[in-house]
């Protein structure tokens, strides 16, 4: 073949790569279109992707997140094991909520289908997504085992040729509170496998393919060595930092040693707390799914992700750690621990490529599960009004952290990338009011660039009638920290409208009468305050986001009455600090 053959042979397989890319995508927005919890078409709490026959993944949808997409990655092997491919016939979905064969949890569907062209097998499609409710104990901290957390899927088949396995779902249903929702969200997650695989047949048969061996390793070829370049880039070297977390009723250590090589990174975990006997434990999948995605976004963040361009990330989880937490381990909100990982990472890298590295920021979601009716309440009694039953989870974010040469983010989730929930579609499906959902102010961490904003909601039943929250929240007690001399972002704050104080984590009762209230902390700055440009604090206070006080007292501005920057009193007092 000529070097013009070969270049153009090259270009015509990366039009197939972006093709593909685009496959899943539209599988990730069939899911959203078609799902039946708020949580999937509302957050985009989903992953979606297509495998090679070896279970590699080759190509990730850009919707979802990086703990479902990453693990997900791993979990096609198990699959594979279980139902071998010569088994797997046209039409058969297969499915799991093992979380140590899925993606960390009991609220995580993992669907895996085959994908069949002029009938031969080319590949296999899955997806993931966070379902409201798989019964248990609910999504909260509460168990002391997997047992209690919910309903416990193996990997099974559950359609076979198209036929759906009434059994499985006779099951489905009894074990949930939600049984509509959860039913409707399978066949929702196999639909869009479906899509996926008519839409790859197209591709197929457009580009002339027989199978997609050839495309994978072009592919798998090109994202090893595009990975590897980028890492010779970076200074050798072993880094080091910790992260701490709230933890359940006693805080958590995350302590990580990157090493930097020639062609790939190595994170060893040693030193880190063991496990708790609550459900913030991780198991090691998700640990290396976040691990790889702080790795990548600041190694490697324009190399599209799949099982090659994540080879050369090395992971390595000290046993009975709490990021390798085994089978029965409570898991339920993995996530808490698990989105710290990223900030972990960037705290090594900070050491070697400080103008690349974010501040610290929220990283954990503030997802409040809330429930109310009979299970909080007990039946109505007397003339007491009762709300009914229900159980609904909604999305929410502080700030994240500033980046170099620009503010961070507000309200804005990292590193799960999930949307934040309206909060009218939370009502229209929950007897839940939201009564106040805005900015906080002073909340963002000070700097040469500032962290995002956390927010401050006010929560409550209708008619203000007794519910319940299992909190799962984090970054009251560790708030995120600046780098370069930037400040800290606000902590987190759990509390009654009434004026108690919550703990951060656990099932817990807001009264009749009363409201919970959610301070979400803000991102961590970055540089000095002092040297932040006057007019961009002037901007910042006249927003609402900066308290006139908080500028003159953190970035030594001083306003005029008119609220633009007074330059000479500024330059006085930044020249007496």
């Amino acid at each position: 073949m000529s070097q013009q053959s070969a270049e153009l042979a090259g270009i015509h397989r990366q039009v197939m790569w972006n093709r593909l890319i685009a496959v899943v995508e539209e599988q990730a927005q069939t899911m959203i279109r078609t799902a039946f919890s708020t949580t999937v078409r509302e957050a985009g709490d989903l992953s979606a992707g297509i495998f090679d026959l070896e279970g590699r993944m080759m190509a990730q949808a850009v919707t979802g997140t990086p703990g479902h997409v990453n693990s997900m990655m791993e979990s096609v092997g198990h699959f594979l094991r279980k139902y071998p491919a010569a088994t797997m016939q046209k039409g058969d979905h297969f499915i799991t909520n093992d979380p140590w064969l899925g993606t960390g949890h009991l609220h995580d569907l993992t669907v895996v289908t085959p994908a069949f062209h002029r009938e031969r097998m080319v590949g296999l499609f899955a997806n993931t997504a966070h379902v409201i409710d798989v019964g248990g104990l609910g999504m909260g901290p509460e168990g002391r085992s997997v047992f209690e957390e919910g309903l416990y899927i193996p990997i099974i088949r559950c359609f076979a040729q198209g036929r759906p396995n009434e059994t499985f779902f006779d099951f489905i249903r009894a074990g949930t509170r939600l049984p509509v929702e959860l039913e409707g969200d399978i066949y929702s997650l196999c639909a869009c496998n479906d899509a996926g695989i008519r839409r790859l047949v197209e591709m197929m048969d457009e580009f002339h393919l027989d199978d997609l061996a050839p495309l994978a390793r072009f592919i798998f070829e090109n994202s090893l060595r595009a990975t590897r370049s980028e890492i010779a880039r970076l200074p050798p070297g072993r880094f080091a930092a910790e992260i701490r977390s709230d933890g359940y009723d006693e805080e958590i250590t995350l302590r990580a040693a990157m090493t930097i090589g020639d062609d790939e990174i190595t994170v060893d975990y040693d030193g880190t707390s063991p496990c708790s006997i609550r459900g913030i434990n991780v198991p090691a999948a998700y640990t290396r799914a976040y691990s790889c995605f702080g790795i990548k976004v600041v190694v490697a963040p324009e190399i599209p992700n799949n099982w090659a361009s994540l080879a050369p990330f090395r992971i390595k989880i000290p046993e009975n750690c709490i990021l390798d937490a085994r089978h029965p381990a409570p898991v339920s909100v993995r996530h808490v621990i698990g989105h710290l990982l990223p900030d972990l990472m960037m705290g090594c890298l900070y050491q070697a490529v400080p103008d690349r590295v974010t501040a610290e920021g929220a990283s954990c979601l503030w997802n409040p599960p809330l429930r109310g009716g009979s299970s909080v309440s007990g039946p109505p009694r007397g003339n007491r009004l009762a709300l009914p039953d229900f159980e609904i989870i909604t999305f929410n974010s502080g700030g994240t952290g500033a980046r170099p040469g620009r503010d961070g983010l507000d309200a804005t989730a990292f590193p799960s990338g999930v949307r934040t929930m309206p909060v009218e579609a939370t009502e229209n499906v929950a007897p839940i009011v939201f009564w106040q959902k805005e900015l906080r102010p002073d909340s963002a961490g000070a700097g040469l660039t500032r962290g995002g904003c956390g927010q401050i909601m006010e929560i409550g039943a209708k008619g203000d009638l007794e519910f319940a929250c299992n909190a799962i929240f984090d970054r009251v007690q560790n708030p995120p920290k600046g780098r370069a001399g930037g400040k800290p972002g606000a902590a987190g704050r759990v509390a009654l409208k009434s004026g108690q104080v919550l703990r951060t984590k656990g099932f817990q009762i807001i009264p009749d009468g009363d409201r919970l209230i959610l301070e979400l902390p803000g991102g961590g700055g970055m540089g000095d305050p002092a040297a932040r440009d006057p007019a961009a604090v002037a901007r910042d206070v006249r927003d609402g986001l900066v308290s006139r006080e908080a500028a003159r007292d953190l970035y030594k501005v001083v306003l005029s009455p008119d609220g633009a920057p007074d330059r000479e009193a500024t330059a006085a007092l930044r020249a007496r600090k």
